[in-house]
């Protein structure tokens, strides 16, 4: 890069005084400093904080009025601070931004989770923050310690201030009704938590009885089974026992058979005996001295081939009779075993029937056992489920009756038609960050001339009065006045009943032309903001991720069962611990 010379940058000097009062317009305007201002009194608590973007100053007031006063700087052009109305949601002592190099911001009071917030900052004396709201370092911190979760903060286009405002459609608490409600809230505590103790020992009974059940179950199929299988083995006893007696009883037969034919071949073996020694006496030959004619000699001759055949008829006949003497052994011997294996089979049969008899015994006793704790599980179990109900009717009643102890805000919106309630529980957001909010009254609401623009008006119950409640009203956009506003609004006589008896100071109503932001959730009271003006440092955020809202399994008040019945507000996705705090700043 070539260095200008001397008489270059003398040209371009006098190039710039040339320019003179042109040049400096382009520039923005740098205003004095405001000093930090002090009410002339001991200040209260702080109710509200109103921030003028026209005057780059925020102010806090209590019941009394204004209480510090200091300038700030909020976002510049294309990452305007949006004018509307938001509560502190979270307060971080020690803040870094997780978008802008970890940048330092002290003492934050975040208003919405999407990344505004008011915090201790640099102020050059000129709108120049990415969208928050810079402080004064020591202002910041001196006030961080001062607000509340829930405390009003109303960014406005102008200047805007509260002023003491009556109308008779604001509320007007029971003096009794509020007399009555920490003694009602710690009744029904009790009571819930009594209800809750019930619940949870009918549910440990009905978890008992289920096992129980559940065990005896097993038992009756574990015995089903095994009398399935003593069955088949009666049953294969049986056969084998069947078969047993067939055989003894052709043993018996073959034996019979046998024996027959042995006695049979024994009498003619004893015949053919005698017969036998007959022959062999008539063929015993004469005496060698007698004289013996022919016909004797061939008498004896003859009787002697006869004795001959005879006695190789007799040789068979003995061979016979004594495979026939084997046969009948071996019949005997078929016939013992026969018979020890049908006692064999008798017994087994037996046996087999004993056990199936004792276990269709066992089986009926667990059956009508099993029976009978099934009956009492699903008695326990409805006792449960009847518990449940009870412990989340009377959890319901206690939150209800723990709420009115808080102040109540009210949103009115002319572009929905419908009014929402909300009240701090004080119970931490479950998914990291912040408080719930109960959002349980959302209701549709009448509006006179709801085509005509209404504004957007602040009423703030600032402190207790004789009457019940002194109110302050702030405008910000007047399209009507705040009394005009009013006239307008006609909340139903059952909402009114729910609300007004037990209304606190710090309670306020808003009515507005604007429909509740995206930003509005479980874990903020309201964010709305004014469209008719720069939302530069809100639009460019990207939006917190939702959440899906859901009962707990005991029907009973949870965090994510705060958004039923609206369809108008998104409530968030549980995220996991790397974006569980989507701050985007």
């Amino acid at each position: 890069m070539r260095h200008l010379g001397a008489s270059a940058l003398a040209a371009v000097a006098a190039f710039v005084l040339a320019l003179g009062p042109a040049f400096a317009a382009t520039r923005p305007p740098r205003p004095l400093p405001l000093a930090v201002e002090k009410a002339p009194r001991e200040a209260g608590e702080p109710i509200m904080a109103i921030v003028s973007l026209k005057s780059q100053q925020i102010t806090f007031y209590d019941a009394d009025g204004w209480i510090l006063r200091a300038p700030v700087s909020t976002g510049v052009a294309g990452r305007e601070t949006p004018a509307g109305v938001f509560a502190v949601i979270e307060k971080d002592k020690d803040h870094h931004s997780t978008m802008y190099d970890d940048a330092w911001m002290p003492n934050m009071q975040r208003i919405t989770w999407n990344g505004l917030a008011l915090h201790g900052g640099p102020l050059p004396g000129y709108a120049a923050s990415h969208g928050c709201v810079r402080m004064p370092y020591d202002f910041a911190e001196e006030m961080f310690d001062k607000t509340r979760i829930g405390m009003r903060v109303i960014i406005s286009p102008n200047d805007a201030a509260p002023v003491d405002f009556s109308h008779p459609a604001l509320f007007v608490p029971n003096a009794e009704a509020i007399a009555a409600a920490p003694a009602r809230a710690d009744t029904l505590a009790s009571e819930a938590a009594q209800a809750a103790g019930a619940a949870d020992e009918a549910k440990r009974i009905a978890v008992t009885a289920a096992r129980d059940a559940a065990s005896l179950t097993a038992a009756v199929r574990k015995l089903q089974s095994l009398k399935t299988r003593a069955d088949a083995q009666l049953a294969f006893a049986e056969r084998a026992l069947a078969a047993a007696d067939q055989a003894e009883v052709r043993a018996e037969n073959l034996r019979k058979t046998a024996a027959a034919k042995a006695s049979e071949l024994a009498a003619q073996l004893d015949a053919a005996n005698a017969d036998a020694k007959t022959k062999v006496d008539a063929a015993a030959p004469p005496p060698a001295d007698a004289n013996t004619d022919d016909e004797t000699k061939k008498a004896v001759a003859t009787a002697a081939r006869e004795a001959a055949l005879l006695a190789e008829s007799l040789h068979k006949l003995e061979l016979v009779k004594t495979r026939a003497d084997a046969q009948l052994a071996l019949a005997d011997k078929a016939l013992a075993g026969a018979d020890q294996a049908a006692a064999r089979a008798r017994n087994i049969e037996q046996a087999a029937a004993t056990k199936a008899a004792a276990l269709a015994t066992q089986l009926d006793t667990a059956k009508a056992d099993a029976k009978a704790k099934v009956v009492d599980a699903a008695a326990n179990k409805d006792a449960a489920k009847a518990a449940q109900t009870t412990k989340a009717a009377d959890a319901r009643l206690a939150s209800d009756a723990e709420l009115l102890l808080e102040p109540v805000s009210i949103y009115i919106s002319r572009a929905t038609q419908m009014l929402y309630v909300r009240r701090n529980t004080h119970k931490p957001a479950p998914d990291g960050g912040g408080e719930v909010f109960d959002s349980t009254i959302e209701v549709p609401i009448t509006i006179r001339d709801p085509e005509k623009r209404i504004g957007t008006h602040v009423f703030t119950a600032v402190a207790s009065n004789d009457t019940g409640l002194r109110w302050t009203a702030v405008t910000i956009d007047d399209a009507d006045d705040a009394k005009d506003a009013l006239d307008r609004v006609t909340i139903a006589q059952d909402v009114l009943d729910r609300i007004a008896p037990t209304a606190l100071p710090r309670s306020s109503i808003i009515v507005s032309d604007e429909p509740l932001s995206e930003e509005t959730n479980y874990r903020t009271e309201f964010v709305a903001v004014l469209n008719n003006y720069p939302q530069g440092g809100f639009l460019t955020r990207k939006p917190t991720t939702d959440v899906i809202a859901s009962q707990d399994d005991d029907g009973g008040f949870d965090f994510f069962s705060l958004f039923r019945g609206n369809s108008n507000v998104r409530a968030a996705r549980p995220r996991g611990r790397e974006d569980r705090l989507q701050q985007g700043w």
